[in-house]
Formats: structure tokens, C-alpha cells, sequence
């Protein structure tokens, strides 16, 4: 029985965008090679079925990607990728070709965080017209994410000004039946058809040192359900920790064992489990506000 639900490879930290909600990253930039990939493959097999091509970067742009996918499929991963989705047109067939590919999360915040050097309509035609082919061909999940509300939690503003016209194009485009706007600003999440999704949900701040304490008490899912491996082979506890301020130890060079069973790695769960942080970074996550609510 796989002991995590998921686990988060960052296969590059490189990205093709600037998004204002982005604390970009002041790491060297990196893309995985598939040596590394075969090596991370092995380690993470015993404890999950499912990985996930996200943490920082625009995993689109590894030149790797569909060496990666069959690696993936050959050692019985399923694959779930997480794209700003501006260079979906360039890699679709990569992509519906894939039999690892479980699914795709579009971040369609992304467009009005960045100045762009495409047109919106040429942007949104692009993300949902891979979605029509991946649905009336594969069994691909698509999920698209408007993570920008304003958040009225940590008083955030989020830049969404064409919320309304991207949700009027998916309607449209998609054949929603209903008021997809209201269904959204209600649940946060629509099934616009079989295997096709709409998230909505609030701005947050990513976790540094610089930002606000908000204390030690709260809970989090990292090295609960998941981990990270970020792609200099670093293990993270959290998909937040873009910037590695929690090593837990390199994957190259100790065994993943040793490192999920290592005493900070532990303290950082016992502490969770008695809803105490014990990282620093912790304190100052704004995501896990969430589950104090």
C-alpha cells in the first residue's frame, strides 16, 4: 500500500513566465535530465502511484517531457501536470499521446498575472481547444484554475479582471448548460462535462521568511500525503516550499528512506499531528491558514 497519495517532481525550475504571484525562484536554473529521472523513479516507487510535474518552473519547457511521460508509464506512474498552459499548442500531441497522463491543470490565472506577449483570445483558444481533444479522445482529466480571488482571509487582492470573460469563453466554448459564473463564485468548483473542471479559489501568499508570521499553531498535508523533490534532487515536506528552506536531504546521494525517516523529517510530522508547526517557513505559510477554518 503506497504510503503517499502523491508526490510533487519539479523537472525544471525554469519558467517562460513572470506571474506577480510568483515569488520566482533565486535557485540556479536547472532542467532534470532523464538519468535523474530514472534515479528519482526508483527511490519514489514503493511509496506512490501518482506524480505530479509541479513545484516551480513551467514543466512544459523540459525538453524531456515525453521521454519522461514513457519512463513514467513503463514504471507505472500516473502523471498529473500542473501549466501556466501558454505552450499546450506546442506540446499537445506529446501530451494526448501519453498513456501516463492522468491529468492536466491548467492555471489560467496566469494570463492576467504576466504582461503577455500572446492575445488572450489566441491564449484561451489554445487551452481549451486541447481540452476538447484531450476529452473526445483520451481519458485525460482537465481541470482549469482560477486561483485569484480576492482573499479576504490575508486581505489580498488578486488580479482578476477577466474572470468574467474567461468564464463566459468556457461556457460558450465548453457548452456549459447552467450560470457557470455563479455556480463557481458558489462552490468554487464546476464539472463543466466528464473528466472537465473549474476551480475557483482565493489569492494566498507563498511561505518565506519575509512574510507574515502567522504563529505556531496549524496543520498541513506535506510529508502526510505528499512530499517534493525539487529538481537540484533536493526532498522537501511541502509543494510550497519552492526555495528548498526545508532540505531534507538530497536524493542523490542518501536514500529516500533514510531521509523521510530523519529526525527533522519527523519532527515536522509529530509536530502536524499535535497541530504545532516547528519550521520557521511554516509560521509563515499562508496556505495552511486554510485549515484552521
Amino acid at each position: 500500500m503506497s504510503k503517499f497519495k502523491k508526490v510533487y517532481i519539479e523537472i525544471t525550475n525554469v519558467c517562460n513566465l513572470s506571474c506577480s504571484f510568483c515569488p520566482k525562484t533565486k535557485r540556479e536554473k536547472k532542467f532534470l535530465t532523464t538519468e535523474e529521472f530514472k534515479i528519482i523513479l526508483k527511490e519514489i516507487k514503493p511509496y506512490t502511484k501518482f506524480i505530479y510535474f509541479h513545484l516551480m518552473g513551467e514543466p512544459l519547457l523540459n525538453p524531456n517531457l515525453e521521454e519522461f511521460l514513457e519512463m513514467a508509464y513503463e514504471e507505472g506512474f500516473k502523471v498529473n501536470i500542473t501549466t501556466n498552459g501558454t505552450l499546450i499548442p506546442k506540446v499537445y500531441k506529446i501530451l494526448l499521446n501519453s498513456k501516463a497522463l492522468r491529468q492536466v491543470n491548467i492555471s489560467l490565472h496566469s494570463f492576467e498575472a504576466n504582461k503577455n506577449q500572446v492575445s488572450f483570445n489566441e491564449y484561451l483558444n489554445g487551452v481549451i481547444d486541447f481540452i476538447k481533444q484531450a476529452n473526445e479522445n483520451t481519458n485525460i482529466i482537465c481541470s482549469m484554475r482560477l486561483w485569484n480571488n480576492d482573499s479576504s482571509l490575508l486581505d489580498i487582492k488578486g488580479e482578476n479582471d477577466l474572470n468574467v470573460e474567461i468564464i463566459n469563453e468556457i461556457k460558450i466554448e465548453l457548452h456549459y448548460p447552467g450560470d457557470l459564473k455563479e455556480t463557481l463564485d458558489r462552490d468554487n468548483k464546476v464539472k463543466i462535462r466528464d473528466r472537465v473542471y473549474l476551480n475557483g479559489a482565493e489569492k494566498f501568499q507563498w511561505p518565506s521568511m519575509d512574510a507574515e508570521f502567522f504563529g505556531d499553531i496549524g496543520f498541513c498535508h506535506g510529508l502526510r500525503d505528499h512530499f517534493g523533490i525539487l529538481v537540484d534532487g533536493t526532498v522537501v515536506p511541502c509543494c510550497l516550499d519552492g526555495e528548498g528552506q526545508i532540505p531534507l536531504g538530497n536524493i542523490y546521494n542518501k536514500p529516500l528512506e533514510d531521509i523521510l525517516e530523519g529526525e527533522r523529517a519527523k519532527k515536522i510530522y509529530d509536530g502536524f499531528s499535535g497541530r504545532k508547526r516547528v519550521e520557521e517557513l511554516c509560521k509563515r505559510c499562508g496556505y495552511s491558514e486554510v485549515f484552521r477554518k
